[in-house]
């Protein structure tokens, strides 16, 4: 409990800015597996879950199905820009 309060903390220090990644885990088809994004991506992360009624972590094992060649992290992130372009 500690650890997610540090971390909530610190995401909020550094909302601003991005700041440094703050990393979560999460479980994927069944094995466990850690992202890290700066706040702002958390924060969009946790939008587009509430908006398409999902959990993050179904979002996430969603983003994970549909990336290609890249890091989880950075497919977060790619999928996060390409629906703020396209407007969802």
């Amino acid at each position: 409990m500690a650890q997610r309060q540090g971390n909530a903390d610190h995401a909020r220090r550094s909302s601003g800015t991005g700041g440094r990644p703050v990393k979560r885990s999460f479980t994927i088809d069944g094995h466990r597996t850690s992202i890290s994004l700066e706040a702002p991506f958390w924060e969009a992360l946790k939008a587009a879950a509430v908006h398409d009624g999902v959990p993050v972590s179904r979002l996430i094992e969603r983003i994970d199905k549909e990336r290609e060649g890249c890091g989880l992290s950075s497919a977060v992130r790619m999928w996060l820009f390409a629906r703020r372009r396209d407007g969802s």
